[in-house]
């Protein structure tokens, strides 16, 4: 028999999971301003681009955030 859906604490782990990925941007750009000048070019834009892929997901995340908190 299948679990039952338990979607009571969907607010609180999309919140932690918003917090740890600005965390992730934040880490992420502090080491680029610190070894920009040892890493490749290549490797620069790909951290660049994971980047704007979160942030466009704490952007989606903070909307499924209130449709969860609005329930």
């Amino acid at each position: 028999m299948a679990k039952p859906d338990d979607r009571s604490n969907n607010a609180e782990r999309i919140q932690n999971t918003i917090a740890n990925t600005v965390k992730k941007v934040q880490d992420t750009a502090d080491y680029l301003n610190e070894h920009a000048s040892e890493i490749s070019g290549e490797e620069i834009n790909q951290l660049k681009h994971k980047n704007e892929n979160r942030k466009q997901a704490i952007s989606s995340l903070k909307q499924e955030y209130q449709d969860e908190a609005n329930q």
